[in-house]
């Protein structure tokens, strides 16, 4: 049942980008495993993943940095790879790319609109944009005739860190999605509310890697939001109150499509130990708290009742 404990980097917080640096460093020295980072260019006013990652890279040392998730159909994939592995090579092989195609809302599709990019193709353009990074990052000289993409004799450099290229993880749910997940990914980061839903899609991914002829499935992940506090009911209402300011929906929508936990410190071990036992492999922990420290030492916490 051993797992990784990664920690999503409260980019949605008013926080200045050196505030978030310090807390990428201080979530290596408290032994945190990963530290993520989401995206969203035009509307939540996150800052570029990338860029922020590449100052993670440059002051840490042991710790994994990853895009969680980067909308790689945003991107044209050319620049993608070569930003990508410039970034793992500053990282010396540390990087995971987190990618997704981004569910259906209207502000996600207003984003989309105005990069003109069609929402409705993002699901091919992501499995297009795949091939493509994995293809450039062998430092051979490419040409393309795709669907979305089409260049000629395009090499790269610098390649990544090393063969074959920093590993490429997917979120989605859904027979599409996880059917896309286990054809190309090498991990899978969903938000399940619940085992069972967990339980269903990973089986859905492993039918979807055998088919495809892959001897080994993407490793399996969670990406879960929690509140964690001594009082269950201060919990509850902090979840409650953060996930209404990030989102600006009511909260039940939202929980009732995220994996999310409320409760104190043995709660949130009673809560995740079943998505372990079914297979969980990585968590990214997304901190439900205003007070960016403590929420970085809850993450640290939660770790620590794993170890």
């Amino acid at each position: 049942m051993s797992a990784s404990f990664g920690y999503l980097l409260p980019t949605f917080a008013q926080a200045s980008i050196d505030d978030l640096v310090e807390l990428g460093g201080q979530a290596e020295r408290l032994g945190l495993d990963a530290v993520w980072v989401p995206d969203s260019p035009l509307v939540y006013g996150l800052p570029d993943p990338l860029v922020l990652l590449s100052a993670l890279a440059a002051t840490t040392e042991r710790i994994t940095v990853a895009t969680g998730m980067l909308l790689g159909a945003l991107r044209h994939p050319v620049l993608l790879a070569h930003s990508l592995a410039t970034l793992d090579r500053l990282a010396r092989g540390r990087l995971v790319v987190g990618l997704g195609s981004g569910f259906t809302d209207p502000a996600t599709e207003r984003q989309f609109a105005a990069l003109g990019v069609a929402f409705r193709d993002r699901g091919e353009r992501l499995a297009e944009s795949i091939a493509v990074l994995r293809s450039l990052w062998t430092g051979e000289a490419i040409t393309k005739a795709g669907k979305h993409f089409t260049f000629d004799d395009v090499t790269l450099s610098p390649v990544p860190h090393a063969a074959p290229g920093p590993p490429i993880w997917l979120a989605g749910s859904g027979a599409r999605a996880e059917a896309r997940v286990g054809r190309l990914a090498d991990g899978w980061l969903p938000y399940p509310p619940t085992v069972d839903s967990f339980v269903d899609g990973w089986r859905r991914v492993r039918a979807a890697a055998e088919s495809a002829g892959r001897a080994d499935p993407p490793v399996p992940g969670l990406y879960a939001t929690i509140a964690v506090d001594p009082s269950a009911d201060n919990a509850q209402q902090r979840l409650r109150t953060v996930v209404e300011q990030w989102y600006g929906y009511p909260f039940d929508a939202v929980s009732a499509l995220q994996a999310m936990f409320a409760g104190t410190q043995a709660g949130v071990r009673e809560w995740l130990e079943p998505y372990l036992e079914a297979g969980v492999r990585t968590v990214v922990l997304r901190v439900a708290d205003t007070q960016l420290r403590r929420g970085l030492e809850t993450a640290a916490a939660v770790r620590a009742l794993f170890v």
